[in-house]
C-alpha cells in the first residue's frame, strides 16, 4: 500500500526554508521519486539568512536543508547539481508536474512562468501517495508575439538554438551588464507570470554562476 501522507507532510518541513514538494513520479523498484525546488524568491530569503561563506553556497545550503529531511522521510537525497553524470532533472520535472519547454529553453510552468526551479529529489524505495496531475496548456502555445526570443541584445535564440558563446561573450562586456546582473533579458521578455520574477540580487547570483561555470568550462 502506497504511503498516504508523505507528499503533504514534506510540504510542513521544506516551507520555512522557502521550498516545495515539486510533484513526484514512480519508477521501478518500486521507487517513488519526489522533487523539491523553488519558486519566486522565498528560497532566496531563507538563504541569505544562514550567511554561508564558502564555494557554491548555494549547492552546500541545499544539502545542508535537505539531508536531514530526506533523513527524516527515510529517502535518499538527489542534487540537480550532482554529477558528471548529472541526474536528468528536467526529464523528472516534466514526469512529475504540468511544465514544458519554452522557446528559450528553460521550462516553463503555468503558475509561475519561467521563475522556479528544482533544487533536490527525495528517492523513496516504496510507494508514495502522489497528488493528481490536473491538465495543463503550455503557456507558449497562447504566445503569439513570444518576446523571448526577440529580446535578447545578441540575438542568442534568433537561430532556433541557444548560442551559449554569444551569451557568454556579452555577459562579459561592459552592455552585458543588465542581464548579468538582472537576469537574461530574454527571460525577463516572457509576459507569464512575471509578478514570480527573481529579485535583482538572486539573478545576480545564478548568472554569475553560469558565466563562471562556462568561463572554467571553456579553458579546461
Amino acid at each position: 500500500m502506497p504511503s498516504c501522507t508523505v507528499y503533504q507532510d514534506l510540504s510542513p518541513a521544506l516551507s520555512p526554508w522557502g521550498l516545495v514538494p515539486r510533484g513526484g513520479f514512480y519508477s521501478e523498484g518500486p521507487q517513488t521519486h519526489i522533487l523539491i525546488g523553488n519558486v519566486g524568491s522565498a528560497m532566496w530569503r531563507s538563504f541569505l539568512a544562514e550567511n554561508i561563506d564558502a564555494p557554491d553556497p548555494l549547492d552546500r545550503w541545499t544539502r545542508q536543508v535537505v539531508e536531514p529531511i530526506a533523513e527524516q522521510f527515510n529517502a535518499q537525497a538527489l542534487y540537480a547539481f550532482e554529477g558528471p553524470p548529472y541526474h536528468p532533472f528536467q526529464r523528472w520535472a516534466m514526469k512529475a508536474e504540468a511544465v514544458f519547454p519554452s522557446p528559450i529553453g528553460p521550462l516553463i510552468h503555468p503558475k509561475f512562468g519561467l521563475w522556479h526551479a528544482y533544487r533536490a529529489a527525495l528517492m523513496f524505495d516504496r510507494m508514495i501517495d502522489l497528488p493528481i496531475q490536473e491538465p495543463a496548456a503550455s503557456p507558449c502555445e497562447a504566445c503569439a508575439e513570444k518576446p523571448c526570443l526577440s529580446a535578447c541584445p545578441v540575438e542568442a535564440f534568433s537561430t532556433g538554438r541557444y548560442d551559449v558563446p554569444a551569451c557568454v561573450e556579452h555577459l562579459e562586456t561592459p552592455e552585458g551588464a543588465s542581464c548579468l546582473n538582472e537576469s537574461c533579458a530574454a527571460r525577463r521578455a516572457c509576459p507569464v507570470r512575471a509578478q514570480h520574477c527573481y529579485t535583482p540580487e538572486q539573478s545576480k547570483h545564478h548568472m554569475t554562476a553560469f558565466l563562471r561555470a562556462q568561463t572554467s568550462q571553456s579553458k579546461s
